[in-house]
Order: C-alpha cells, then sequence, then structure tokens
C-alpha cells in the first residue's frame, strides 16, 4: 500500500469526518502553517533534489548500520524516505492527531455519548479554541525538529514499508549555521530515525504494546469535574511544596486523573528506553563513517538546552521540556545496563513487554537489573 505524502488525505480521515469532532482542525492547520513559516524561506527546486537523493541514499545505508549495531531488523520492508517541509511536517502530525483520536470518537458514537463523553468540547468557540492550541505547539516544534519516525503515520499497521520524513528547511539551516558537513549530517539523522523505526517493526511486539499505550491514554482523557479538582489540589499543593506543576509531564501531566498518571508514566518509560537507545546507537553505529558525530550530538544537545525563560515555560507546557530529560534518563538507562551486563542483558527489554523498564527503573537502572538480570540467573 503506498504511503500518502503530507497533505493528501488518508482513508481514515472519513471515519471523522462526519463526527462531532473536539477539535477544529482547519483553525489547527492555518495556526500552524503560519507559525512555521517564520524565519523559514522556502528551500529552492536544487537544494530540495540534493535532500532528497541524499537521504534516499542513506536511508538504507542507516538500516544497515542500525541492524550492524544493534541487531533489530525491520520485519516491514524498507523505509521510504521523504523531504519536508515545515507545513508537511504539521499536516502529517494532524493526520497523526486525528489517528489518535480516531478510537476514543468511535467508541463514544457507537454508544450514543458523544455529548456527554465530550463536555463543551464540541462548541464552535471551543473546538476553534482546542484548534488554535494544538496548531501553535505544533507549529513551534515544526520549526525544530529534523526527522521524524512515528507510528501513527502509517495508513496501515501491516503494509510493507512505511514513511521517515526529513524536515528539509531545518536541516539545511543546522548545516549553515554550524558548518556541518552535509553527507555526513545527513546520514547522522538517518541512523536515529533508522532505529526507531526498527525498533517499532524489527521487535515483533513493540508495535502493538505501544498503540495499545496510546489507546489506552486516549480512552482516559475525558475526565470528569472531580479529576479536574483533584488535579488542581495536587498542582496546589506542588507548589505550596516549592515543586514545579509541569516539569513532570506538562500540562497534560499536570492536569491527569491517577489513571491517566500511570499511563503517561508508562508512556514516559517507553519512550526514555527507545529515546535513549536511539540516541546511543545514532553517535556508534557510524562512528567510523561520521567523524563529525561527537560535534552533531554535542551542538544538539546544546540546542535542547539553551532556551529563553519565555521559550523554557513553553516547552515546560507541552511537556517538551519532560521529552529532552527522556533522552538523558534513556542513554543513563542504556549505559548502565551494559555496563552490569553488556548488550545481552540490556537486549532483555526486546524479549517481552513485562522486560520494559518502568519509570522508576528508567531513572534507578539497578532495580531493572536486578528485577530482569536476576530472573535470567534463575531460569538459566
Amino acid at each position: 500500500m503506498r504511503a500518502a505524502s503530507p497533505g493528501e488525505p488518508r482513508a481514515y480521515d472519513a471515519v471523522v469526518e462526519n463526527a462531532p469532532d473536539p477539535v477544529d482542525w482547519r483553525v489547527a492547520e492555518r495556526v500552524a502553517v503560519a507559525v512555521s513559516r517564520r524565519g523559514s524561506p522556502p528551500l529552492d527546486a536544487r537544494t530540495r533534489r540534493r535532500l532528497e537523493d541524499d537521504f534516499a541514499e542513506y536511508s538504507p545505508v542507516a538500516e544497515e548500520l542500525v541492524e550492524q549495531s544493534t541487531g533489530l531488523r525491520s520485519l516491514q520492508g524498507p523505509a521510504r524516505a521523504e523531504v519536508t517541509d515545515r507545513a508537511g511536517w504539521v499536516r502529517a502530525n494532524l493526520r497523526s492527531f486525528r489517528r489518535l483520536l480516531r478510537p476514543i470518537l468511535e467508541r463514544a458514537s457507537s454508544e450514543g455519548k458523544l455529548g456527554r463523553n465530550l463536555p463543551g468540547a464540541l462548541g464552535a468557540g471551543a473546538r476553534a479554541a482546542a484548534g488554535a492550541e494544538l496548531g501553535l505547539v505544533l507549529g513551534w516544534m515544526s520549526t525544530r525538529v529534523l526527522g521524524q519516525y512515528d507510528l501513527l503515520f502509517a495508513e496501515d499497521p501491516d503494509s510493507p514499508g512505511d514513511t521517515v520524513y526529513y524536515v528539509g528547511p531545518n536541516v539545511v539551516s543546522l548545516e549553515g549555521r554550524h558548518s556541518f558537513p552535509p553527507s555526513e549530517f545527513r546520514l547522522w539523522i538517518a541512523v536515529h530515525e533508522l532505529t526507531h523505526r526498527a525498533q517499532f517493526t524489527g521487535v515483533p511486539w513493540m508495535r502493538q504494546h505501544f498503540l495499545g499505550l496510546v489507546d489506552e491514554g486516549v480512552s482516559l482523557a475525558t475526565p470528569n469535574a472531580s479529576d479536574i479538582v483533584a488535579a488542581l489540589k495536587r498542582v496546589a499543593t506542588d507548589v505550596r511544596q516549592g515543586r514545579n506543576p509541569l516539569a513532570e509531564a506538562g500540562l497534560v501531566g499536570m492536569l491527569a486523573s491517577s489513571e491517566q498518571l500511570e499511563t503517561l508514566r508508562s508512556v514516559q518509560a517507553l519512550m526514555s528506553l527507545l529515546e535513549g537507545h536511539g540516541d546511543i546507537t545514532m553517535n556508534r553505529a557510524a562512528a567510523d563513517r561520521i567523524p563529525g558525530a561527537e560535534r552533531f550530538a554535542k551542538t544538539l544537545q546544546k540546542r535542547r538546552e539553551t532556551a529563553t525563560p519565555v521559550v523554557r515555560f513553553f516547552q515546560q507546557l507541552i511537556g517538551l521540556e519532560a521529552k529532552m530529560r527522556q533522552y538523558q534518563e534513556g542513554e543513563r538507562f542504556v549505559e548502565e545496563v551494559e555496563q552490569a551486563g553488556g548488550q545481552t542483558l540490556f537486549d532483555r527489554v526486546w524479549e517481552e513487554p513485562g522486560n520494559l523498564p518502568s519509570l522508576t527503573e528508567i531513572r534507578t537502572p539497578s532495580l531493572w537489573v536486578d528485577r530482569v538480570g536476576g530472573r535470567a540467573l534463575e531460569l538459566a
């Protein structure tokens, strides 16, 4: 099945097209695209063709390097590399969010409870406000992202291949600003994104496990008034005790119910593992082919950490600062597990969902080593 290009409607859009929707997607797109255009001149045809040729060449090379380094090989066939602009990335992610909301809309519609399950969300004003907020977040993020592999982009989980997106203007901008050699930097980016694809498509159960967590989180994403009151009390307690209520998971975590927080922590733990493993693989897999890898990594780390107070608050609000910590905590987890038992011990995370670390274990890797490594010794 052919993957759709950014902006092209997909089959599942029809599922929610005729149902009341909590977000005005047209408003979201207009706002996001407007924000994304700031400081981003369009790529000329020659530069775009060069990017397309390079990523088409480097993506299969990256897949081979990832397999050699991690032992993970995608079961979905070769990836499809697609160079897009910021607006194209925005539209792809809007499709992803619509896919994310589809289960709850279908469930609510089948039960005849749309109005009760989504209180106040279907009014035109509220839908437009939600669209504007989502558009602001996606528009700002489109100015930062270099590449992305997202399971929710996949039109069909059983399709023989899926797409890795590279945001051309951001790649070219960073290369120019820091004098990065394009051939090295583009391969380095491709290794990172193809590592994520190998994690999801080379571990047979990972795709469905992740989508199950997402669906569980969405199914709980309709808090009632008592949930919101309880969340606000937690926020007040955090502030009184000198803690930042946005630090752990942004606005979503601040207003989440206890059930939602449990699911959110499972997602955070998984993403910390995958992001940390992705960063480590990025720097190991092609060390002999990418002499500038260490400089690239340091530059992007500094880019993540450097922000004005206003931008820092915005990052906290949308949970992006928590995501930044995922890279660091995940890398530390991988390194400490490998120090305890080498790659053989670490590779046990891919064996079954029960071997995935909890958020507590991500932050204290010795707990995971004792639990999973100890069980391996007992079985031996």
